[in-house]
This record gives C-alpha cells, structure tokens and sequence, in this order.
C-alpha cells in the first residue's frame, strides 16, 4: 500500500533532523523530499536559528510557559501525559526539557503527580523480559523488518508493516497494510528506499511474504532484496530476539498506539501512524539511547535506490548455472535444489579449499554450500 501524505511541518521537521547530520549531502536529499536546494537550505537556516519554531508558518505563534507557578507546571505534566498516556515521568521530564520550560519537578516528582493524579496504569508495573541487546555501529547497517499482529477492521484487516534501524531505533516505516503480500510491501520499501537509499543489511522473521516453509526459504521479495545488493537473514524459528528491537518497537506501537485509537479504515489508521511515527522518531526520548530521540542517531543512506535493477554479475572464475523451472541446478550430471523463486536466474558456484565443496551464491550473497559427496546443497 502507498504511503499516505504527512503534514508539511512533518516534511520539514523530518529534513531538517537529517540534514543537520554531520556530512549531510544536503542536495542529494532536496531531491529526495522533491524541494528545490533554496527551499532546503531555508529551512535548515531557520532551524538551526530558532529550533522547531523556525519551521512554522509564520502565522502561527510559538507555543512558551515561561514564569510558571508550581500549580501551572503540575498541569503542565498533566496535560502531555494525557497526550501522550503511554509515556514515563522519565520520558515526559525529558520532553518538556526539550521544550525549554524552567525550574521543573524532577522525574519522581512527575511520577507523584500522575499518582496523585490518578494517571498511573497498574500495567506500567509489569515487568517484560528484556532481550539480550546488540547494536549496530553506524545507521543503515541493518533494518528489522516485520508485520505487527493484525487486527480486524469492520470490513477488512489491517497488517501493521514495520522497519526499524537497528542502530539508532528510528522507525523508517510504519504502514497500514490491507495483506501481507510482496506487491504490497514491496510498494512500501521502494518509497522508503528512494527516501532514505538502501541498507547494508535487513532481517525479519520466515513468514509471508518473505520467508517459506519450503526447503529454501528465499521468495521473491527476497530475491528482489538482493539484487539490489542488500543482504537479507532470516530470524530462528521459535527465537523472537533476533528481532528483539522490532518486537520492543511492536510493543510500543500497541501501548500508545493501538490501545487508544480507534479507527476503521485502513486510511484512519494511516494517519493514526503517521501521527505518532512522527511523534516516535523526533519527539519521545527513548530509553535505550540515553533519552535521546530515535531521529538524533540517524542520517540517511550514501546509497541510493536504482530505478532499475542492476545486471547480475559474476567473476571469470564463477561456474555459472541457470536455476530450472523447478528450482534445480544441473552440475556433474546431478540436479541440486536451489528454491523455485531463482527460477529463471543464475546463480554462481565457487570452489572452497576443501575439495568437492562449493560456496552456492546469488549476486552478492551466499545461499548455502554445494556438498558434491552427499549430493545436496546445505543451505
């Protein structure tokens, strides 16, 4: 499904974060956001002049607290809890530091209030096992991808697509899917991919549409991933820490998002997203970055998304076989099964320092190893 339209300020908000990014190529992502480089450079100017302010129309006033009274500040608490019900008295001392107000009460403080208050949810006390975290050292070296449970709709279900950077959190796409087809997502990453350029690497899980049950788990969404030179894993089945950031970031989404919105259509929820993976990306101070924002950790990717899809290429030295209708290979007179999603491509064998032993590659990565005395390839 195609990404609905977000508000103009959320353009520019989202712009300004990324080409504030030390080495920004600040033309390559005007063309990217479709403004001329004036506009962007506008922007960027008033941005680093006067903050978020600076990127309102100049109508509208700037929201400011200042000489607050004890009673003014509880309810300032109060009023962006309510706004955002999910949140910590961490997250909201954060958040209302970064909108400069004075002399606040400290985060226990905060939590006082909202007890006082009653805006304290027995279910913030239950404690989630944690995954066992890793992290990538640069942005774009990996992205988790996954569907979020579905829900039903009155007329239709809805299929939450997620893409996570693994290395700053920033959610690079949040999509209300009608399926969980290839077109479908397949239409989600290429706006994200000539938004953002491509990853190093994505992970997800072996579900459709891009895992099998068959005895290669590669489909053609898959295939289309790594033509495009970017590397594609697949979570152990049963082991859902491989995608321990993505499944934190489900969690999130069910906690603010869909446990108090309500909506039924698939555009509805749309907005409902767009809202808050705004709000996720430039707005909540995250835990796990030290309180910073997702959006503070992220610039997007030097390598942009090709229209067209590259040649497959392979080396001199490469023996090079077709994949049949059937999803085999022929080599030595035997027949090796590849997967029937390589059906009409070439994928290449490369002799190892073990003798009858191959590393089996498509493009760029390795499928598995082709084992000529047991007469099968081990993927």
């Amino acid at each position: 499904m195609p990404w609905k339209e977000v508000s103009v300020m959320s353009q520019r908000r989202d712009f300004v974060v990324l080409a504030s990014a030390e080495k920004a190529n600040i033309r390559a992502l005007c063309r990217r956001f479709n403004i001329s480089p004036t506009t962007g450079y506008i922007w960027l100017k008033r941005y680093q002049r006067d903050g978020e302010i600076g990127l309102r129309n100049r109508s509208r006033r700037p929201h400011h607290s200042p000489h607050k009274t004890s009673a003014e500040k509880e309810q300032l608490v109060i009023k962006l809890r309510r706004k955002h019900p999910a949140w910590s008295a961490r997250k909201l001392h954060k958040r209302l530091s970064e909108l400069k107000h004075q002399d606040l009460p400290g985060p226990s403080t905060m939590h006082a209030i909202l007890k006082r208050h009653e805006l304290i949810d027995p279910q913030e006390s239950v404690k989630h096992k944690a995954f066992q975290r890793y992290e990538k050292a640069l942005p774009n070296e990996l992205w988790q991808m996954d569907f979020k449970g579905e829900f039903q709709l009155p007329h239709s279900r809805c299929y939450p697509l997620t893409v996570l950077d693994d290395h700053s959190r920033f959610a690079i796409a949040l999509e209300a899917c009608g399926r969980n087809t290839t077109i479908i997502v397949q239409t989600a990453l290429i706006k994200v991919f000539r938004r953002y350029g491509l990853p190093d690497w994505i992970t997800c899980d072996n579900g459709s549409p891009w895992g099998s049950a068959c005895r290669s788990h590669y489909t053609r969404l898959g295939i289309w991933l790594m033509r495009l030179g970017i590397g594609l894993s697949h979570s152990r089945p049963h082991h859902p820490q491989t995608q321990g950031k993505d499944e934190r970031f489900h969690r999130t989404l069910a906690a603010e998002v869909l446990r108090y919105q309500r909506a039924d259509t698939l555009a509805q929820w749309q907005q409902h997203f767009d809202t808050w993976r705004e709000i996720y990306n430039h707005e909540r101070p995250h835990e796990a970055l030290a309180m910073a924002v997702p959006a503070s950790r992220y610039q997007p990717s030097r390598r942009s998304y090709p229209e067209q899809l590259p040649a497959i290429e392979y080396g001199p030295a490469d023996i090079v076989r077709k994949v049949r209708q059937v999803g085999h290979i022929k080599y030595l007179g035997r027949d090796y099964h590849i997967g029937s999603a390589f059906y009409g491509l070439h994928v290449a064998l490369r002799p190892t320092l073990e003798d009858g032993l191959f590393d089996v590659f498509f493009c760029q990565q390795k499928l598995g190893i082709l084992a000529l005395d047991r007469n099968k390839l081990i993927i």
